[in-house]
C-alpha cells in the first residue's frame, strides 16, 4: 500500500491503496464518487469515462499511480465554465438520450473533453469522437442528437475559452 494524493474535482484526496488500483476503484470505492460505472473492465465500453486534465480517459484501464499530479475529473464535478454539465444534462434529457442511464455519466465526460478540444464540432467529428462509448441500449442516435444540442447550445454562449 501507498499514499496518493489526487486532485479530484477541484479538491485534494489522499488515499492508500496499491498502486496499481485502478483509478475507477479509488473512485467508487475510497471517495465514494460513483458517476463512473463498472462496466467491462477492458476499457471496451467507456461507462467508466473520466478526465484527466482536458482528456478522456477510461478510469478502469489508469492505475492510480499513473495519475500523478493531473486533476481528475468526474462527472459529479459539475463542469466548467467552459462547459457546463448542467448544459449537457439538459440536452440529454431534451433528446431522450438515457435510457437505463448507465453509460450517460461516461458519455457526458467524453462530451465534455469533445467541447473542451473542439470549440465548433462538425456531426462528423462528434460521431468519431463519442464511439469508444458504447451504449447497451441502443440511444446512440439520441445521445448524437444530445451531443449536437449541447455543442449548438455552448457554441451561442458568449463566454468561450479556447
Amino acid at each position: 500500500m501507498s499514499t496518493f494524493t489526487l486532485q479530484v474535482n477541484g479538491k485534494p484526496h489522499q488515499v492508500d491503496v496499491d498502486a496499481d488500483t485502478p483509478l475507477l476503484y479509488v473512485l467508487r470505492n475510497d471517495l465514494k464518487l460513483n458517476g463512473a460505472k463498472f462496466g467491462c473492465g477492458l476499457g471496451q465500453c467507456g461507462s467508466c469515462t473520466v478526465m484527466l486534465d482536458k482528456e478522456a480517459v477510461m478510469s478502469c484501464l489508469v492505475p492510480v499511480a499513473l495519475v500523478g499530479a493531473r486533476a481528475v475529473r468526474t462527472v459529479e464535478s459539475g463542469g466548467t465554465r467552459w462547459v457546463p454539465s448542467s448544459v449537457l444534462q439538459q440536452a440529454f434529457v431534451d433528446e431522450q438520450a438515457a435510457q437505463c442511464g448507465y453509460c450517460i455519466a461516461g458519455m457526458i465526460m467524453r462530451a465534455t473533453a469533445l467541447f473542451e478540444q473542439v470549440a465548433s464540432p462538425s456531426d462528423a467529428q462528434i460521431r468519431a469522437w463519442m464511439q469508444p462509448n458504447l451504449c447497451r441500449c441502443g440511444t446512440h442516435m439520441r445521445i448524437l442528437r444530445a451531443v449536437r444540442r449541447a455543442a449548438d447550445v455552448l457554441a451561442a454562449q458568449p463566454i468561450r475559452n479556447y
